[in-house]
């Protein structure tokens, strides 16, 4: 097993000045702890991830998720793709139903099919605290930037927090819905999924009420 390079979470947005506080938690391989850390608000974890013929075996991964602290994000591996992990705010859970976020997001409902059916809900996810997301942009397979809210900045109707992509400037919310008049088509897939206990998920493998197939997806 093998860390990841750190990755850098900060960008400007047109919509919003960008974060001027920003923290880096990086965990070392076999050691669940911290080796550096800058104090700020808005830590970007890279987590431990399973070996390369894991990954290129598709099998499902575990995830232990305890150390995510609100308003923090982790990083994983799945089939070789970055799947990101969010512990959301209960303001950002709020933002999410927002009216007037909502009046700017492209798929809003969820129509198309980018998620399986136990993430078919307003938070796009199992437990609306915890957003977990395949980390590529619809447009053209860009991984896009983590870009919460920042806790001393309140949410307006120009950025409630979520994610942007540098390469051609689409952008998503916090539950990967995709705005509208961006160049990305969909929404963030959300990868097949369940918790296993309170403080541990499994991702490749749905819970056992499901027969969700990742690969009927609108798009990647």
């Amino acid at each position: 097993m093998s860390a990841t390079s750190p990755i850098s979470t900060h960008v400007s947005t047109p919509d919003r000045d960008p974060p001027t506080r920003r923290d880096f938690l990086f965990i070392a391989t076999g050691a669940v702890a911290a080796v550096g850390a800058v104090a700020a608000v808005w830590p970007f974890i890279d987590q431990m991830e399973p070996d390369a013929s894991t990954l290129a075996a598709g099998a499902p991964i575990e995830v232990d998720i305890s150390a995510i602290q609100p308003g923090q994000q982790i990083l994983v591996r799945w089939r070789d793709r970055p799947i990101f992990i969010t512990r959301r705010t209960p303001q950002a859970l709020k933002s999410l139903q927002a009216p007037a976020l909502l009046a700017r997001l492209s798929d809003p409902n969820s129509g198309t099919r980018q998620q399986p059916d136990y993430a078919d809900n307003w938070h796009r996810s199992v437990n609306p605290e915890f957003g977990v997301l395949v980390g590529i942009c619809t447009h053209l397979g860009c991984i896009p930037t983590f870009e919460p809210l920042p806790t001393d900045m309140p949410a307006s109707e120009s950025w409630m927090g979520g994610y942007f992509c540098t390469c051609h400037g689409s952008k998503y919310d916090l539950a990967g819905r995709v705005f509208s008049g961006v160049p990305a088509p969909y929404n963030l897939p959300v990868p097949p999924y369940h918790f296993v206990s309170d403080s541990k998920i499994r991702i490749g493998e749905n819970p056992p009420n499901s027969t969700f197939d990742f690969s009927t997806i609108r798009q990647i």
